[in-house]
């Protein structure tokens, strides 16, 4: 599914990367505990969290994340959205609760970056 189908899905604004809204994406994953991002997230896939500090502009870097969608509304600080530019990594906020946000882009294809923990990989 292309970006620009997941802006209208979940009725978002861009805050970054309104040239990016080609990229194809079929994975997800939500969290708010960035070291649960870099244990289960994986390349290409989209980011839903509420945070919106630098740090996860710079964990999106480093897992080649396709994008982040900030969730509740959330608008970043000028800082996140400078190293966002910079690092072309896109932004969008969907006033949607994280669950919400989920589960419209569930019913609409996107699966998640695992479906389960497997005992051991905590």
């Amino acid at each position: 599914m292309k970006l620009s189908e997941i802006k209208e899905i979940l009725n978002a604004d861009v805050i970054v990367g309104e040239d990016k809204l080609d990229i194809e994406v079929k994975t997800a994953f939500g969290a708010d505990l960035m070291s649960d991002v870099l244990a289960f997230a994986k390349a290409g896939s989209l980011l839903l969290t509420g945070l919106t500090n630098t740090q996860v502009v710079r964990i999106a870097n480093v897992l080649d994340i396709a994008a982040i969608i900030l969730v509740r509304g959330k608008k970043p600080p000028v800082e996140t959205i400078s190293m966002a530019r910079n690092l072309q990594i896109p932004i969008l906020t969907t006033k949607y609760i994280l669950f919400e946000t989920a589960g419209r882009l569930y019913s609409k294809g996107i699966v998640g970056c695992l479906e389960k923990v497997e005992p051991g990989s905590e």
